[in-house]
């Protein structure tokens, strides 16, 4: 079985990816990021996946991004709410949820695991079409990070292997990933997808993140199995 390092946050996206990659016959390395967001829902939610899929081998990495802060995810900044698509103050389509670099970050620490394994495959679950605008979830992202992949490596300058970098869901619709999961029979009860939720774990509602997994299982036909307040 080829190997492959699999990006798991914990959210819909990711375990979707994750199944899909074990559905592919990989032998799955599921790589998550402590990386001091505002709750540690989603790193329980990634082991919980992780545990799930019986993945090979589940690192979660610690690392502190709040050192630099810049998002409502990494400062003492409110989550915006209920305004999905809407330009945030100051002109900018990306939301201030947005964590600088951080899948430049996260990547970086998959590739360096891949080399480490012999794997030359890495799964990410960075989504184009119903997303918040990250310009770390394009496709020309994903390009430029592969073109790196095979220069800044050991393993692609000796030609031991090619490097590459698979976005299964960047061209689907929120609803569109998640029948593709139902599909592999992915367990979205298991999955976190909220930026603020309560201390006890339910979500919102009202986030970016929440809005956009409402509205795709709604499209769906389906059930969201999340545990919302109020709802």
């Amino acid at each position: 079985m080829k190997k492959a390092v699999v990006l798991l946050s914990g959210g819909l996206d990711s375990a979707t990816t994750l199944a899909m990659a074990a559905a592919e016959g990989f032998e799955c390395y599921a790589l998550s990021f402590d990386y001091g967001q505002r709750h540690g829902r989603e790193v329980a939610a990634a082991a919980a996946l992780a545990g799930h899929f019986g993945v090979k081998r589940h690192v979660t990495q610690k690392i502190d991004l709040r050192a630099f802060g810049g998002s409502a995810l990494t400062a003492d900044i409110a989550v915006p709410k209920d305004h999905l698509g809407q330009v945030e103050a100051g002109g900018s389509s990306i939301p201030i949820t947005y964590v600088p670099a951080r899948n430049t970050v996260f990547l970086a620490f998959a590739l360096g695991f891949a080399e480490s394994l012999g794997a030359f495959d890495i799964f990410v679950g960075v989504n184009a079409v119903d997303y918040s605008g990250y310009p770390d979830c394009r496709p020309e992202f994903i390009k430029a990070f592969e073109t790196l992949a095979n220069l800044a490596t050991k393993a692609g300058v000796e030609g031991q292997g090619r490097y590459h970098v698979h976005a299964p869901l960047i061209q689907l619709s929120k609803a569109g990933i998640i029948r593709r999961g139902l599909a592999l029979k992915v367990p979205y009860e298991l999955t976190h997808s909220c930026y603020d939720p309560t201390p006890e774990g339910k979500s919102c509602g009202h986030c970016d993140s929440c809005l956009l997994r409402l509205a795709g299982f709604k499209e769906a036909g389906v059930r969201d199995p999340a545990v919302y307040v109020n709802m």
